[in-house]
């Protein structure tokens, strides 16, 4: 039987699939209720200024998933750390010939783990 701490990891590697899974999918929808509606929330996208408060973060993602053309984003080793309520899921983004560092962070809310930041950024050159 999982202990709680693995229980409560995988939960969150599940949402943080699901994310993925939205932004691969252009699917505007799911994304909008991934995110946080009672925490404050930020979003950094690669080349964009930092954006802060939930309508400005979806009115970001709009922009991407329904205007722009969403890419076919996996995430590849995803690591969970865990602090109660809180957690942050460092990845590698991987955009077929590019790869991005990303780190998502999540809230325990109502029982389902929502995203409160989302950073993504160029990977360094070997």
């Amino acid at each position: 039987m999982p202990d709680s701490t693995t229980s409560a990891k995988s939960a969150v590697l599940a949402a943080n699939e699901a994310f993925y899974s939205a932004f691969r999918n252009g699917d505007y929808q799911t994304m909008q209720t991934l995110w946080s509606d009672r925490h404050e929330i930020t979003v950094y996208h690669p080349g964009w200024p930092g954006i802060m408060a939930r309508e400005e973060v979806m009115e970001s993602w709009y922009q991407i998933l329904r205007v722009g053309r969403p890419p076919n984003v996996q995430a590849l080793d995803p690591n969970v750390i865990l602090n109660g309520t809180t957690a942050m899921v460092t990845c590698t983004e991987n955009l077929g010939e590019m790869r991005m560092v990303a780190t998502n962070t999540f809230v325990e809310e109502a029982g389902a783990w929502k995203l409160i930041g989302h950073q993504a950024q160029h990977m360094p050159d070997p």
